[in-house]
């Protein structure tokens, strides 16, 4: 069975296609206000959903940089930014086919407007109400009431108002670095710390060096000042003195050059007057010496002189009692290196006290009212050498028991010692060189010790006697 072949007809018509959605009809002033609020609203009533995301996204972004900048053109950079989504979203509604006057969207995004630019403005005007403040207490020199109205500002102050707000953080950073320079100093004047002082007006100066700071630095420094003198004389004095040689800066800080003045003389006296207690002599002079070189004129300076003549005074006999007590012999100590002390007693006529050193075999038969053991009572030093041969007295024969036949002439000598006596008062070698005792010579009998190679009992010393000695020495402590 065959079948009639098929030919295809003419196509179908296409089936007609959905007529596009007509956009909504758009109010522009609803747009415009809406873009107004910076949050992309308009672009939202229009169906713009990526103008909308953009729009945010660029407010977020200008609000961050000018919050974390301060800086005014990015404020500037806003505010064109704001305009310009006004003017994007009125002209966007405009090229609208349609458009209507929709009242609720006119009134709900004028609502947000006014929200948005009213708050901004309030707390751009409590900024500079902060600001003031802040400014009004630095130029009192009230860092602390600075601080505090610093510490009203919050981050819709500064998305607002950063430029207005961020001189108050210059200010409360230069505050704290006062408080710390307030430390500092308060440590030095406990401490008495010239170091710690060099760092607290190291400090100082740094802030001063920044504009409008003058008044806070006047604070912490009269602060400063005002606990001068301290309770310790020697701090006072080396704090001042650190003051007084700072050299002139011709800023608030050249104060401290008035108060070095005011307290230092007295701080230098006393603290003089403390180290002499202590037999710190050498510092206690160097003290009332830079009174009397700093401030001739000051009313202590009497006081200052007698210091110097007193410590002068201990110093030398410091020195004189340690040659003394290392003096072994006539060669050594203080009969080697003769010193003065200028409070001794003076070298006058009639008998002066003698403080003997050396060789003591026969000084110490002197009288006690010639000797003493202290160099502060003495007027004269007198180092005695070992005894020698002086003049000779007599030469007698001796027989030896051991044997007739070895007769001896044995000649007695006077006892001669040298002297090197000295002036306490000046240090200045005074004469006799040397003295001879006088005594008895030639006994009935001459004992000796006895040795192998002994020939005799060869020269001797005469027999001496108190008297004797006594004698010998008179001249040498009576002027």
């Amino acid at each position: 069975m065959t079948y009639p072949a098929y030919e295809p007809g003419p196509p179908l018509p296409p089936e007609p296609s959905e007529p596009p959605r007509p956009p909504a009809p758009a109010d522009p002033w609803a747009v415009a206000l809406g873009n107004a609020a910076l949050l992309g609203i308009g672009y939202l009533l229009l169906r713009q959903w990526r103008l909308a995301a953009i729009a945010l996204l660029g407010t977020a972004v200008l609000l961050d940089l000018t919050a974390s900048t301060a800086e005014t053109w990015y404020e500037v950079l806003l505010l064109l930014w704001w305009a310009a989504g006004v003017a994007h979203g009125w002209f966007l509604a405009r090229r609208r086919p349609e458009q209507a006057v929709r009242r609720g969207q006119r009134a709900g995004t004028l609502a947000l407007a006014l929200a948005v630019v009213l708050t901004a403005v309030l707390l751009r005007v409590d900024a500079y109400g902060i600001e003031s403040r802040v400014t009004e207490a630095r130029e009192g020199g009230d860092c602390e009431a600075a601080v505090a109205a610093q510490g009203e500002v919050g981050w819709g102050h500064r998305l607002a108002g950063a430029p207005v707000v961020e001189p108050g953080d210059a200010v409360v950073e230069a505050c704290r670095r006062l408080e710390g320079a307030a430390a500092t100093l308060a440590r030095a004047a406990r401490r008495g710390s010239t170091e710690d002082l060099g760092r607290g007006f190291g400090t100082l100066a740094g802030v001063l060096n920044e504009p409008g700071n003058e008044q806070t630095v006047r604070t912490v420094l009269d602060t400063f000042l005002d606990g001068l003198p301290t309770d310790d004389s020697c701090d006072t004095a080396a704090l001042t003195a650190w003051l007084r040689d700072r050299g002139p800066t011709r800023d608030v800080l050249d104060r401290s050059a008035g108060t070095a003045a005011r307290t230092e003389p007295a701080a230098l006296v006393d603290c003089g007057d403390h180290l002499m207690t202590e037999d710190a002599w050498q510092q206690a002079r160097t003290h009332y010496q830079r009174l009397l070189d700093t401030y001739p004129d000051d009313a202590r300076a009497d006081e200052a002189r007698d210091g110097v003549r007193e410590a002068t005074l201990a110093i030398e006999l410091d020195h004189v009692r340690g040659l003394v007590e290392n003096t072994y012999g006539a060669d050594s100590g203080y009969c080697s290196r003769p010193a003065r002390y200028s409070g001794a007693p003076p070298y006058r006529k009639g008998t002066n006290r003698a403080l003997f050193l050396g060789d003591s075999e026969y000084t110490d038969k002197l009288p006690g009212s010639w000797r003493t053991g202290d160099p502060a009572r003495a007027a004269l030093v007198v180092c005695a050498g070992a005894a020698e041969n002086g003049a000779a007295v007599e030469t007698c024969a001796y027989e030896n028991d051991t044997s007739r036949y070895l007769p001896h002439q044995v000649t007695f000598h006077k006892v001669k010692i040298p002297l090197k006596v000295y002036e306490l008062r000046t240090g200045k070698r005074l004469d006799p060189r040397s003295v001879q005792i006088d005594g008895a010579s030639c006994p009935s009998v001459l004992r000796y010790e006895y040795y192998l190679h002994d020939f005799g009992p060869g020269d001797q010393f005469v027999s001496t006697t108190k008297s004797g000695v006594r004698d010998a020495f008179r001249p040498v402590v009576r002027r």
